[in-house]
């Protein structure tokens, strides 16, 4: 049977939006080398109300009632014709303390009251052709309705390479399928820019990334990106106010009006249960905030999150050091029977 392994090589994503700095995406190029396995490069034609011209994003501004067209450029550099899987996807802040473009949220922050991937909508099909050495131009339509809003709405539009079907396969061979895509993009700004604003929500024992974790839920409720955060957490016993663990990450990026849920600690370095207080610094360039709550981790909720974790299905090791001497054990019982056996022959 062969071993089907599929890898994304996400190419070209550049992070960088502007907000005091720029930090958000940036159409990138392909490179045009045979020996890239790519083939094919995007380019956003930028309309008339794009912010900046030397962005090569979409970065527009937007007003209540709005309705328009985008447009973007995919060019084949190979001698075959190709399909591309293109879709648009509201932006959100993943797991890892990074603005996702490309894949599709799981769970939306309850604040996000619009969401740019429902607004901007494919013309036409979501896969196509392009033509050997051509090239293809996708259209997408905004569609703003009546609204109050002020700040950003984020999101990305990708662009992948559909592999080519096997058509035959050989018996305990492994097949790898590499998907390569890009991502444009799409910042759509309202009216006066918002006041940025960081909540903490909740602390908890839970998994993260099939990890057990000691979990902490940050809340960007503002519609803005905030950029470039650094986190400082202590978190001290609640009993006797000594220090139990500390915890630093910098270099966070929160998309609008999203969750972050912060994995302070994973795998053996969990907490136990207990009663504890939590103290987070969370800082950039432009801003402070200071972050507080008293928590509880439950024996039950341990136990839970332990019983579904990864950690779970290892190996102790003292089983492996238990299962060593007892197969010692087995093998030393072998040997001196044989030799029993021998000397008794012998005799």
């Amino acid at each position: 049977m062969a071993v089907k392994q599929r890898f994304w090589g996400i190419v070209s994503v550049a992070v960088g939006l502007l907000f005091g700095v720029m930090c958000g995406p940036v159409q990138g190029q392909a490179a045009k080398t045979p020996s890239n396995n790519i083939g094919f490069s995007v380019s956003a034609q930028l309309p008339e109300n794009q912010r900046n011209q030397d962005h090569s994003f979409f970065d527009l501004t937007m007003q209540s009632g709005h309705q328009q067209t985008i447009k973007v450029k995919i060019a084949n550099v190979t001698n075959r014709d190709i399909k591309i899987k293109t879709g648009i996807n509201t932006a959100y802040t993943n797991d890892n303390g990074v603005i996702e473009y490309l894949a599709a949220p799981k769970q939306l922050d309850q604040s996000l009251k619009f969401q740019l991937g429902k607004l901007t909508k494919l013309k036409g099909k979501s896969i196509v052709t392009v033509p050997a050495n051509g090239s293809k131009v996708v259209e997408a339509q905004i569609e703003i309705p009546k609204l109050t809003f002020n700040g950003t709405m984020l999101g990305g539009w990708f662009f992948q390479k559909i592999d080519e079907k096997v058509t035959s396969e050989v018996k305990d061979a492994m097949t790898v399928h590499n998907q390569y895509a890009y991502v444009i993009g799409l910042k759509y700004s309202f009216g006066q820019t918002p006041s940025p604003k960081l909540t903490l929500s909740q602390v908890k024992s839970g998994l993260l990334n099939h990890h057990q974790s000691t979990i902490a839920e940050l809340r960007n409720p503002t519609a803005v990106i905030i950029p470039n955060v650094s986190l400082a957490t202590t978190i001290s016993n609640r009993s006797t106010g000594k220090p139990v663990k500390t915890i630093t990450k910098n270099g966070v990026q929160f998309a609008p009006n999203s969750s972050y849920h912060y994995g302070l600690l994973t795998g053996s370095d969990s907490l136990k249960a207990g009663n504890y207080h939590l103290r987070m610094v969370a800082k950039n360039s432009a801003h402070r905030w200071v972050l507080e709550k008293d928590f509880t981790i439950t024996k039950a909720a341990v136990k839970q999150t332990a019983r579904k974790s990864v950690e779970s299905h290892q190996l102790n090791p003292l089983w492996l050091v238990a299962a060593g001497a007892m197969l010692m054990l087995i093998i030393g019982g072998l040997v001196a029977w044989l030799v029993y056996l021998v000397k008794r022959r012998q005799a």
